[in-house]
């Protein structure tokens, strides 16, 4: 009897993703302390970017110009998000950017929609309503603990963001070479953030060994990040994906819980919530039978032939 639950290699790989990006709100947050978000992000995809050219130098020398397109428009998104989440973790804590980071969870399966023309599976949508309704409840419970100000604001611009990163992920992950266009999206975020920081009146800060391993260390696990993302959305869809990643709040606040963040009873209820989302949408109904006599199809989907969005 075949299994309900199939879990593939790409989808293993956002998984791990996903475990990695909740524990980096702790150390953006501290880093913040020490420098402004437009270098900090600068330096982390400066970082890397350098390694990215250098381990996939031989193959640049074959860059299309749809892979330039498609790195140049991913990069712009990953920009906006970077900067604005890194801004926000200076006046909020890393549990509740997690929680409200994650928000663009119901954001991307209708822009799916509308963007890519690909309606979810049913067990997606049950998937992203447990998702959502767990958002609600963590994001409730921070917002309990005190204002909706800048930080919180620049929070959510940074969902939205996010939610074009993964959209667009979808849309070019066919169109060229992994490698080449996580290099140039890697580039462009790099290059617009440090561009951005005399526009913006942010200075040099001093030296400290704090945001240099944060950049620096962010900046070589960026490029894995990208590259695995890259790579496993050519075979996951948007809203699958985003499904898994509802997982980073989850993770996110368990960290910033273990660094000192008080975690409430609706905080917990909600990450059980994100879990059971995540279980859900990997669940797939048993196919109908053909009824005697019924024209070949009729039982549902031709094999291979994707109709909804898994």
């Amino acid at each position: 009897m075949p299994s309900l639950i199939r879990v593939s290699r790409q989808e293993v790989a956002l998984m791990a993703v996903t475990f990695f990006w909740g524990g980096t709100f702790l150390m953006v947050h501290q880093a913040q302390q020490y420098c402004g978000p437009l270098f900090f992000v600068g330096v982390r995809f400066a970082t890397a970017s350098l390694m990215g050219i250098a381990m996939f130098h031989r193959a640049l020398r074959r860059l299309t110009m749809a892979e330039i397109r498609a790195g140049v428009a991913i990069g712009l998104c990953m920009w906006v998000a970077y900067v604005s989440q890194t801004y926000g973790l200076r006046t909020i804590s890393s549990s509740r950017s997690a929680f409200l980071t994650a928000l663009y969870v119901p954001m991307v399966p209708l822009a799916q929609w509308v963007v890519l023309r690909r309606p979810p599976h049913v067990m997606s949508w049950v998937g992203i309503g447990l998702a959502f309704g767990g958002l609600m409840l963590l994001s409730g419970a921070g917002a309990a603990s005190g204002g909706f100000g800048p930080g919180e604001c620049a929070t959510l611009l940074a969902a939205v963001a996010t939610t074009g990163e993964i959209i667009l992920i979808g849309r070019f992950a066919g169109s060229g070479d992994s490698r080449r266009i996580t290099v140039v999206q890697l580039v462009v975020t790099g290059v617009l953030a440090l561009a951005a920081m005399p526009v913006m009146g942010e200075g040099l800060p001093a030296f400290s060994w704090v945001w240099l391993g944060g950049g620096v260390g962010l900046g070589a696990a960026s490029v894995l990040i990208q590259l695995a993302m890259n790579w496993a959305q050519k075979a996951v869809s948007p809203t699958r994906a985003t499904i898994i990643y509802a997982g980073e709040p989850v993770w996110g606040g368990l960290v910033g819980w273990i660094a000192g963040d008080v975690l409430p009873v609706t905080s917990v209820a909600g990450a059980a919530c994100i879990v059971a989302g995540v279980l859900a949408s990997e669940l797939r109904l048993p196919a109908r039978r053909a009824r005697p006599g019924a024209p070949p199809g009729c039982a549902g989907r031709a094999p291979g032939k994707q109709v909804t969005d898994e």
